[in-house]
């Protein structure tokens, strides 16, 4: 296992303007997240509608709004085009349960992963022409083009229009289409760039309900938007807050009938939902559908009104996540087995015909955990390659691709997520390329994971009261993440290793007059490492059992007391 490196937040500078109005803990929390002043603060810590922009400023939003109102008072076919994760599920259902409301003949459309792979396809639209269709609304895709080397006027326009919504970064030339909306365009006067595609697609249907007065029953859809933002790991900043927060609040009494099998099932209680039940519980379930077989199955979930239907569709959902599970596992000793066999380079690329090309990504992404390095997985097949990236803040993996797009039929992705797809012939000169190009920017570079620590606390002052304040700053996830904190000297009085796979610590602390429990998740090998004195890195939580609720530990890394521990202390 890969040694973290330890990096300590510097403290808030004497005489900081939140320290006039917030306890010193709270004021270093806010300090951390680039919080500088009262006027911030107030606007981090009292969520409310006063985060939202206008969806009037998305680019194209009038004349996207005009087409489809011009497409509902005409009784045209309507279809959304999503996407097969869960905020391209989640954005599909917004819009047909949305449109629907208003009178539209709406019908979805949810590509196949393995088939059809991202974004638009001619071969899809040409079957929604079929259908009828004469206006498409992309969710979480289309930005990047229909699927054909050039980009260029759709060739079954005029006959059927195409409105984008899409939060990815678009390219230089831009899919021609009745409207593309996306905040991330450089001519969006839009203040907010990090909406989720769920995120995009209420904002147009906020500008369809506002010109009809019905703004306010927009509200009923902050549930989906709130999972499709969460699952997609959009930083939880600005008017993501707002929205997630609401969103959350709707979940807790949700009229989805799918989410509440869904909980039910897997023994979730919605009523205390948070970001961590969406994140572990709630999105691999929906995930899994389209990962294994096709996401209509979740898409069903999710619109379903039949109570029968709802528990059926849940438990195929979580029939598939458990084999999507077991599938990881087997594909991640595989992997493992290969990098021992080849050895730890600076880019890692595993590749096998066996990997389902489903769960690549999640493959990738226990590589990267585990040895911190760029990696790639790739399902072979008998003519062609695909891969899935996952990389550390250290190296941009696209922009990596983007030096090899020659050998390449499709990439895309973010700097640290991407995915392509190429001949077999040309992986030879792929990884060769790739290795060279990671071996020059990584050379030199400490290449262990960093934690950031937000403060220096000692038990004693982990309260209720201190857990209660700094839940103030929630909701946490992606770009806010909950507050890590670090006590030195912590007593073991007892220790043991629990989990299926003795994976994880189970521990009994001291300090002082206090006693704590503690967990330790995926750190039950280092067991030998336990000292009776160590310094603890950890997040503050509450651990509900037997109708009692005390605080927790859950403890991240940690060290023995007195040794050498690689800090940059940055305190003032």
């Amino acid at each position: 296992m890969t040694r973290n490196r330890w990096k300590i937040s510097p403290l808030f500078p004497q005489g900081h303007p939140l320290r006039e109005v917030y306890p010193p803990l709270i004021t270093q929390l806010l300090y951390n997240r680039g919080i500088e002043t009262l006027s911030e603060a107030d606007s981090f810590l009292h969520i409310d509608k006063s985060l939202c922009g206008d969806p009037w400023t998305l680019s194209d939003m009038h004349k996207a709004v005009q087409r489809i109102q011009q497409a509902i008072l005409r009784g045209e076919q309507i279809a959304i085009y999503g996407d097969f994760d869960v905020d391209g599920v989640s954005a599909t259902a917004i819009l047909v349960k949305g449109l629907e409301r208003l009178g539209g003949r709406v019908v979805p459309y949810i590509p196949h992963r393995l088939h059809e792979g991202h974004g638009l396809n001619l071969t899809a639209l040409e079957e929604l022409k079929k259908l009828g269709a004469t206006l498409v609304i992309t969710v979480d895709c289309g930005i990047s083009g229909i699927s054909q080397p050039k980009r260029e006027r759709h060739p079954l326009s005029p006959s059927m229009d195409i409105i984008i919504t899409d939060h990815h970064l678009p390219p230089a030339n831009l899919p021609q289409a009745v409207a593309v909306i996306d905040p991330k365009l450089n001519e969006s006067r839009y203040p907010f760039k990090e909406l989720s595609g769920a995120g995009v697609a209420y904002k147009l249907l906020q500008a369809l309900y506002q010109g009809l007065g019905r703004e306010k029953e927009t509200d009923e859809f902050l549930d989906l938007v709130a999972l499709g933002t969460v699952a997609d790991l959009m930083p939880l900043t600005r008017e993501n807050r707002y929205l997630v927060k609401a969103g959350l609040e709707r979940l807790k009494t949700t009229s989805i009938l799918g989410l509440q099998s869904l909980a039910s099932l897997s023994s979730m209680d919605l009523r205390q939902i948070d970001t961590q039940d969406i994140s572990f519980v709630l999105a691999p379930r929906l995930n899994a559908a389209g990962r294994l077989e096709h996401a209509n199955t979740s898409y069903e979930l999710l619109v379903t009104d039949s109570a029968q239907k709802a528990n059926e569709l849940a438990t195929i959902l979580i029939a598939q996540n458990s084999e999507r599970q077991r599938l990881t596992v087997e594909a991640v000793s595989c992997a493992q087995e290969q990098v021992r066999e080849k050895g730890v380079s600076p880019l890692l690329l595993v590749h096998n015909e066996s990997y389902v090309r489903g769960i690549i990504g999640l493959v990738a992404g226990k590589l990267c955990d585990e040895y911190y390095h760029p990696v790639i997985v790739l399902q072979t097949g008998a003519d062609m390659c695909y891969g899935s990236c996952r990389s550390i803040p250290e190296f941009n993996i696209t922009a990596a691709l983007s030096q090899c797009s020659d050998l390449l039929t499709r990439f895309g992705g973010h700097a640290q997520a991407a995915g392509f797809s190429l001949p077999k012939a040309n992986l030879p000169q792929l990884e060769a390329k790739l290795q060279h190009i990671a071996g020059q920017q990584l050379s030199g570079l400490d290449l262990r994971p960093q934690i950031e620590i937000d403060a220096i606390v000692p038990l004693n002052r982990m309260t209720f009261e201190t857990y209660a304040k700094i839940q103030q700053l929630s909701p946490f996830g992606a770009g806010n993440t909950a507050p890590v904190f670090l006590s030195r000297g912590v007593q073991v009085t007892d220790f043991r290793t629990m989990g299926a796979n003795e994976s994880h610590l189970r521990l009994k602390l001291k300090q002082g007059d206090n006693f704590w429990n503690a967990v330790a998740f995926g750190l039950g090998e280092r067991c030998d490492e336990v000292q009776v004195l160590l310094d603890i890195v950890y997040n503050l939580e509450l651990d509900d059992w037997n109708g009692e609720t005390k605080l927790r530990l859950n403890i991240i890394d940690f060290a023995q007391t007195e040794t050498i521990v690689d800090f940059e202390e940055n305190n003032n």
